[in-house]
């Protein structure tokens, strides 16, 4: 699954916080993907920018993409979880803001510890930027693919 429509439209359709605060998908590939937070007063924080809680949703729903795009034929054998999350907050986030995710690990070696019979752990990358390209945030997640019972 590569399109981006058809990851933003799966997202949508299944998690419900990419529908409230309105995600916009970008490019998605196997390797990258990138979501923007449009610039909404409703889920501002005291200082006028994105509050906390928005950004980490479009940092994990961006590094949702990029495990979906690259995992997305494993979809029947395995679910994609978020094992643990850490976020650092740089700047206020004024204005729309975008996160772009990468894998941090090559697809093939996730999936052949898969068919070995592991349970793979693999980091995402995430960097938060404003439209003036100023870096609000970064976030690594670390994802697993869960083998079907």
């Amino acid at each position: 699954m590569t399109s981006s429509t058809a990851t933003g439209d799966l997202l949508a359709a299944t998690v419900p916080m990419v529908r409230t605060l309105g995600l916009e998908f970008g490019e998605t590939t196997p390797e990258r993907a990138a979501v923007r937070l449009p610039d909404q007063p409703d889920f501002h924080n005291h200082l006028g920018g994105a509050h906390a809680g928005a950004m980490f949703t479009l940092a994990e729903s961006a590094s949702g993409a990029v495990v979906l795009a690259a995992f997305g034929e494993q979809l029947s054998r395995a679910v994609p979880l978020a094992v643990r999350a850490e976020i650092h907050y740089r700047k206020v986030a004024r204005g729309p803001v975008t996160a772009t995710a990468r894998l941090g690990r090559p697809a093939a070696e996730v999936v052949a510890e898969l068919d070995g019979g592991a349970r793979p752990e693999f980091p995402v990358e995430v960097v938060l930027t404003r439209e003036d390209g100023a870096v609000t945030g970064e976030m690594t997640i670390v994802w697993t693919l869960r083998p079907n019972s």
